[in-house]
């Protein structure tokens, strides 16, 4: 470490000789060394620091194991968590410094995070995010929101609590060419929440039902966070879209069906609406006629070979720029925010892959998941009681993390669990079978009081609307989750099915 405060010291006086010759007089002198020896006095201040965190770090952790070394950087990254540290940032600063516990030296560190840097960023597969998220922007540009609301509207629109079915709807088919749950929540909140209130829904209702039918932006395939684990797990993107589909349906039927109970309950919460004629429900109807296009195109293409799911991204990127393009809605300043939006987002998620994949880098040379996989085989438990306590756990995380996040840092620990137990499967169906489920619980703590992020994009857009019945609305949509995956942990089958028949 002590080439780091030799290389400091040259570095200021060579600086410092560079401006004492020729220096100019008064004022403007001490303001030019001031300039350059501020940011250098900084950086050897780090250095120090560094110097005396790594001795630290060598005393604190002497003699320990690695299963005890990883524990405890796992602890730590809690806390600063729940300091409200950007995830991303934690997850860096844990991984290098028990990468450094780990191999005791800076230089082999540092050769491990290029060596990460560089294979995580080169995978060919992690291309499809922003072109996810691209779609996603044209999609919002494009006005496919509204279209798709008005679809919805003019079919369930007449029932008691229709107008929230028909935001549930206009959710799940947005996020079929979306991918990004906040993205759909905050895109049908803008659509949807002016009716719902226009209309006399609650807001108890209003908000429960957008925040909770956000979440199918995750579910319903193309999903970002699908992609993200398939990529960790080293399983087919295709199979698990096509894995996802009977999930995403029964989730939004199920989210309809508690809307249905929810206004039984307290009719009060909602009113009927006036019928549309037929006519008017077709004219509807056929404005979402590039979505279903989109849709089919890009998940049936990926389905039977014609190309790769990066390829299919492209093909859904453009294809719903150009719909946006023809509607009018597509100028050059729309297509530079496009651009723009996609850019922030992608490089927010992609540090937040780099943080996971420096800090699993260090779990593994601790070899914590080999042990938690060991412990948990010789356990002789039931294996759905197992994963029963895993998704238990994801559902903690829920109310205190974001959907990626959760799925960065668990899944190279849980996934070799899983996949040492006996589910009756081969191993790709359980990881297929468990990705989705993985999924659903993610999607449960988006809308999970007190840190769901799609509570508080919605709440945000409702004025007049208290947090404390945003929560109490969402929690039957909570409660139709539970169920749901119940079924699914049960019945392998739904899950599977389309997998089997298409592949």
């Amino acid at each position: 470490m002590i080439w780091l405060v030799i290389a400091g010291l040259g570095l200021a006086l060579f600086v410092l000789l560079r401006f004492v010759q020729g220096m100019p007089t008064g004022r403007a002198a001490l303001s030019a060394v001031a300039v350059v020896l501020v940011p250098v006095l900084v950086w050897f201040a780090v250095e120090i620091g560094l110097v005396y965190l790594a001795d630290g770090l060598r005393a604190a952790f002497a003699g320990m194991a690695g299963l005890q070394i990883a524990t405890i950087f796992f602890g730590v990254l809690l806390l600063l968590i729940a300091l409200r540290m950007p995830i991303g940032l934690a997850m860096l600063v844990c991984g290098i410094l028990g990468l450094y516990v780990v191999r005791g030296r800076w230089p082999p560190v540092l050769n491990q995070l290029k060596h990460v840097a560089v294979e995580t960023f080169s995978s060919y597969s992690l291309s499809v995010v922003p072109l996810f998220l691209l779609m996603g922007a044209f999609a919002m540009k494009g006005g496919l929101s509204e279209a798709l609301f008005r679809a919805a509207a003019g079919w369930l629109g007449h029932l008691r609590g229709g107008v929230a079915m028909a935001g549930v709807g206009a959710s799940a088919g947005f996020g079929a060419i979306c991918g990004s749950s906040l993205a759909t929540a905050a895109t049908m909140g803008r659509v949807a929440l002016p009716e719902l209130r226009r209309h006399g829904y609650s807001g108890a209702l209003a908000t429960g039902s957008l925040a909770a039918g956000g979440t199918l932006g995750i579910l319903i395939p193309p999903s970002i966070v699908l992609v993200i684990y398939a990529i960790l797990a080293e399983q087919n993107i295709a199979k698990l879209f096509v894995a996802a589909m009977v999930p995403g349906f029964l989730a939004a039927l199920g989210y309809m069906l508690t809307v249905a109970v929810m206004v039984r309950l307290n009719p009060k919460d909602a009113v009927r609406t006036p019928r549309l004629s037929i006519l008017d429900r077709f004219r509807a109807l056929s404005e979402i006629w590039p979505v279903v296009v989109i849709f089919v195109v890009m998940i049936g293409g990926m389905n039977i070979g014609i190309f790769t799911p990066t390829e299919g991204a492209a093909v859904g990127a453009a294809g719903t720029g150009l719909v946006a393009f023809v509607r009018g809605k597509l100028g050059w300043a729309a297509l530079l925010d496009c651009f723009r939006s996609t850019a922030v987002s992608t490089g927010m998620i992609f540090f937040i892959v780099l943080g996971a994949a420096v800090f699993n880098s260090f779990l593994g040379f601790t070899r914590l998941p080999y042990f938690a996989a060991d412990w948990v085989e010789g356990l002789s438990t039931s294996p759905f009681l197992v994963l029963f306590a895993i998704l238990l756990i994801y559902l903690v995380f829920g109310c205190v993390m974001d959907s990626l996040s959760m799925i960065l840092l668990t899944i190279p620990i849980f996934f070799p669990i899983i996949m040492r137990l006996d589910f009756g499967m081969t191993p790709e169906e359980t990881a297929i079978w468990f990705g989705i489920l993985v999924l659903i619980v993610v999607e449960v703590g988006l809308i999970t009081p007190p840190v769901g992020m799609n509570l508080f994009i919605i709440n945000s857009m409702a004025r007049g609307v208290t947090m404390m019945e945003t929560y109490r609305g969402v929690l039957p949509f909570v409660v139709s989750d539970m169920i749901r995956t119940g079924i699914l942990v049960a019945a392998p089958p739904i899950t599977l099915g389309l997998v089997w028949l298409l592949f």
